[in-house]
């Protein structure tokens, strides 16, 4: 068993699934290679917007972007995972984070209010999502006129967990299936050494 596994098993045992899922996807040292600060910067999130963080996990974007909504904004932070959910529940409740909405989504559909969205905001989750270009279809009815989707995507030399488990997308294949389901690309932001950051807006 190599390192990277004995890893994996003791942090299983010390602090369980829900911590270990939180562990592989953040990674050791996350803020050198996400640049969390240069990425929120770059979506240009108003103070008062109502933004979606999908996939939301342990909370690593969430809250930064509730940073930047303000108290006078809501960020809804959504995953399918009930761990993840109840996780995000209790620290949103034990910072303080009126901003924040916890929301359980399904498979098929984020559960957000529709045509409330100003930005669809979401971090090394594409991948997981089935039938991209229909359920990046049915996301137009949740956003706001001039709403905005935002895609960070492992690409296929992301780290050592996105290339063994094939979690990651290639930019070509994001923007085709984004403009199957009625997007056209209008960011490619090529700051991110491991992901590609791309922003898109429904089509005229």
């Amino acid at each position: 068993m190599n390192i990277r596994a004995w890893a994996v098993l003791g942090a299983t045992l010390c602090v369980g699934c829900g911590g270990v899922k939180r562990c592989l996807y953040e990674g050791l040292g996350r803020d050198d290679w996400q640049k969390p600060d240069e990425v929120v910067a770059l979506l240009d999130i108003r103070e008062g917007g109502s933004v979606a963080d999908l996939g939301a996990g342990g909370g690593y974007f969430t809250f930064r972007l509730a940073d930047a909504v303000g108290d006078s904004g809501r960020v809804y932070a959504v995953d399918v995972d009930e761990s993840m959910v109840a996780y995000l529940r209790e620290r949103a409740g034990r910072e303080g984070r009126e901003n924040v909405e916890v929301v359980l989504g399904t498979f098929d559909d984020p559960q957000l209010p529709d045509g409330e969205i100003d930005l669809l905001f979401t971090s090394n989750t594409y991948h997981h999502i089935q039938n991209r270009a229909d359920y990046f279809e049915r996301v137009l009815g949740d956003l706001a006129p001039n709403g905005r989707v935002a895609i960070v995507e492992f690409d296929e030399s992301g780290g050592w967990f996105a290339r063994h488990f094939g979690h990651h997308t290639g930019k070509a294949s994001i923007v085709e299936e984004m403009q199957q389901a009625g997007y056209r690309l209008a960011h490619d932001h090529e700051v991110l050494d491991r992901q590609s950051f791309l922003i898109f807006a429904p089509q005229d």
